[in-house]
């Protein structure tokens, strides 16, 4: 079986980036249209506008209406063909930058990514993840191949909520337990083969980064300011935890994830908040030692990231809300199933409530 691993073409990190983006794309088009939300827009055009000043190259701009959806990919797409486009940037979250990618996909031009926040892996990957237009998870588009740049301006990142790089290190938690479960069933991944010894040491080192560096990182966010650490995790929550799924694979932290979609009192949270939580509930399931798991949980406790599901949103837990979590968490062809164990939603349902008594008792 064929070991691949996967990534962006370039990936650029640090402070100012934004503004050097004409030399990221002078060499992929002419005519750039800038995908991103209406605040991202007021917030970033005057610092693309300058970075293309006196180039050949013409920059339109298009809103993104919040939600990663069929609908709304169709809609950009026509947008950016009647504009002529040949090169595509999303700038923004991690809903924008998945459109941005399906735009740029179906149209079969290039992409540079340009994140303005760090709350998940998905800036890297070949890789969309598709919601409904209610926000309930429907599918991911795996891409042909990943973004021709990603450019991680660490000054907008810094001036960004802390509570969204903290759920990108939710998001980023999950990356070297799903690798591990993944590489020991031997799961195909998401680059279409099985993991690579690379791809593997990548995710063993985000998580070691978020241990070593998250709380640091925490505090730095909160004031809104650049440190060692702070930097360290931004690479953590988007290039090693990027490269790390998508060359290893997902497993269960991410079903449970799809599954609390279902639920509306969970919808106020973050995708790496409820990633956080599925990552305790997957680690029940492979009966991982208390060691593991409270290293795990006290990480998320210092982080303020939900251990409960109280803090996840659940005011009234019954068997019969979390039940269609567990029957979400294991829909056929959801990643679950890479874990290579017996799965059903019996075991879901016992391991969600099990990760709860767990989060109350630390």
């Amino acid at each position: 079986m064929s070991k691949i691993i996967i990534s962006p073409s370039k990936y650029v990190q640090g402070p100012g980036e934004l503004k050097k983006l004409e030399s990221y794309t002078k060499n992929l088009g002419n005519k750039l249209l800038v995908i991103a939300s209406a605040n991202g827009i007021t917030r970033i055009k005057d610092k693309v506008n300058s970075s293309y000043k006196g180039s050949d190259t013409t920059v339109e701009y298009e809103v993104f209406n919040k939600e990663c959806s069929t609908v709304e990919i169709k809609r950009l797409q026509k947008i950016a063909e009647e504009k002529n486009a040949n090169i595509i940037a999303g700038i923004g979250g991690g809903k924008t930058l998945d459109t941005a990618k399906a735009v740029a996909h179906y149209m079969g031009i290039p992409v540079v990514i340009v994140p303005t926040i760090a709350s998940t892996d998905a800036p890297c990957s070949a890789l969309s993840v598709i919601y409904k237009e209610n926000g309930e998870f429907d599918q991911y588009l795996v891409l042909p191949k990943n973004p021709e740049a990603v450019i991680m301006d660490t000054e907008i990142i810094a001036a960004s909520p802390a509570r969204l790089t903290i759920s990108g290190m939710g998001d980023a938690l999950a990356t070297y337990f799903e690798a591990r479960a993944c590489v020991k069933s031997r799961a195909h991944t998401m680059a279409g083969g099985i993991a690579t010894e690379a791809a593997f040491a990548l995710a063993k080192a985000c998580y070691d980064i978020l241990i070593a560096e998250g709380f640091k990182a925490k505090l730095a966010a909160e004031a809104g300011c650049i440190t060692e650490s702070f930097e360290k995790i931004i690479e953590a929550n988007t290039l090693l935890s990027g490269i790390g799924f998508e060359s290893c694979g997902l497993a269960g932290s991410h079903a449970i994830h799809d599954g609390f979609t279902v639920l509306e009192d969970c919808h106020h949270l973050y995708h790496g908040e409820k990633v956080a939580f599925g990552t305790i509930s997957q680690l029940v399931i492979e009966n991982a030692s208390i060691e593991e798991i409270k290293e795990v949980v006290y990480f998320c406790k210092s982080l303020g990231l939900p251990t409960t599901l109280e803090e996840m949103g659940v005011k009234e837990v019954t068997k019969e809300k979390i039940m269609k979590v567990a029957e979400a968490a294991t829909a056929e062809g959801e990643t679950i199933y890479n874990m290579g164990q017996t799965i059903n939603a019996d075991v879901v349902y016992a391991a969600i409530m099990t990760a709860d008594g767990i989060g109350k008792s630390l």
